[in-house]
């Protein structure tokens, strides 16, 4: 539910009764990933998806049912053979969608509403909730923070929140979603469970270097994907706010010098379009020993082997090159910033997914790929 989170922070600002459904697990060519939610309040406004359209009437009904009875349930929804438009998934996927209700006098709801509140903020937050288990554990939650704090609980016994936060917190560390599975033994509460944990972080980085036009382009693009995007450049007549309107922040100085005192993770990716050798080779041999999740840079095939030559100069083992995508981008026959920008990002969620590049008509690959989502773990299992 956190990826609707600005959206239910307001209806719980305004005091509305609503129902959430989550995507709980995926199997097969289901459409939307673990996290994904459509809401429901009282007077029947939908916010969210969790199909792209294939089941979202049948999940619609059921967010009013349980707001009317109160009641968490857990449901499937999979392809049908005798009807594939019926309450099925045409796709030929199952999803396992949790439904719960979230009225304005349960117990739950001031936890729920904190974590939401610092979700649509921008803020870091982790929510675990009771997927299958005790009926009473059902609809109780447990939120946590980065700096190790919690909220709520399930009631069972402190050692299950205690093992439960602990979890959530690595989740919430590697900003991942997905479901834990927790033995017998392990639940203290006389039953296995399986907890769903959501996590929500600060978008991921694109820091896009030289204020070029495919740099323009590029911005718009990375910042449709869901990026934080900065564009860096040591000239202050190219770097300039108008020049790139829809940029989170512009910054003039040289790139490496940039890159050597800012915030990188595992999620950041860093694309130098300067092609001009005084700026690429010590930005590039920074960015090559940094723990990002791709880096790439424009240019000819021959500026790329000029280029690989003056890193080897100044000390850039292969291993350390082959992390280097040169020439940028996918072949996609790009001409224009924009179709280049396309190729780039193309580029960059093939990478981030773990796609292979090559065209679906006539392949045998899958369509989705799992990259981004955590397998289910399984802890405190009765042997």
């Amino acid at each position: 539910m956190l990826d609707i989170a600005e959206e239910l922070h307001r209806w719980v600002e305004q005091g509305r009764d609503f129902a959430v459904a989550t995507v709980v697990a995926v199997g097969g060519s289901a459409p939307r990933q673990p996290g994904a939610a459509l809401a429901v309040d009282a007077d029947g406004t939908a916010i969210g998806s969790v199909s792209g359209g294939c089941v979202e009437g049948a999940v619609y009904e059921l967010c009013n049912q349980t707001l009317r009875d109160g009641e968490t349930v857990l449901e499937r929804f999979g392809y049908s053979d005798e009807d594939a438009f019926a309450v099925g998934l045409t796709c030929g996927g199952v999803i396992d969608i949790l439904v719960t209700p979230v009225r304005a006098d349960a117990p739950a709801r001031p936890v729920l509403a904190a974590a939401l509140a610092a979700a649509a903020r921008g803020e870091a937050a982790g929510v675990a909730r009771i997927v299958s288990g005790p009926a009473e554990l059902m609809g109780r939650v447990l939120t946590v923070r980065p700096d190790g704090t919690r909220e709520g609980g399930f009631g069972a016994h402190p050692e299950l929140d205690r093992t439960v936060a602990a979890e959530a917190g690595a989740f919430l560390d590697a900003g991942r979603t997905g479901t834990l599975e927790i033995g017998e033994q392990g639940s203290r509460c006389g039953a296995p469970l399986t907890v769903l944990i959501e996590s929500s972080v600060p978008p991921p980085r694109m820091i896009v270097f030289g204020a070029i036009d495919f740099a323009a382009a590029l911005v718009r693009v990375g910042k449709f994907l869901g990026y934080h995007v900065t564009v860096c450049d040591a000239r202050p007549v190219f770097a300039t706010a108008a020049r790139f309107p829809e940029a989170d922040e512009v910054v003039v100085g040289w790139p490496h010098e940039y890159l050597e005192r800012t915030d990188v993770d595992g999620r950041t990716v860093l694309c130098v379009l300067t092609h001009d050798a005084k700026f690429d080779v010590p930005l590039l041999k920074l960015a090559l020993r940094l723990p990002v999740a791709y880096v790439g840079a424009m240019g000819s095939r021959r500026t790329h082997l000029d280029r690989n030559r003056r890193l080897r100069e100044v000390g850039v083992t292969d291993l350390e090159l082959a992390r280097l995508r040169s020439p940028i981008g996918l072949d996609l026959g790009a001409r224009t910033p924009e179709e280049t920008a396309l190729s780039i990002a193309a580029q960059i969620v093939a990478d981030r997914r773990g796609g292979s590049g090559v065209s679906l008509t006539g392949a045998h690959t899958p369509i989705h790929h799992d990259g981004d989502s955590a397998p289910a773990r399984r802890i405190g299992s009765v042997a």
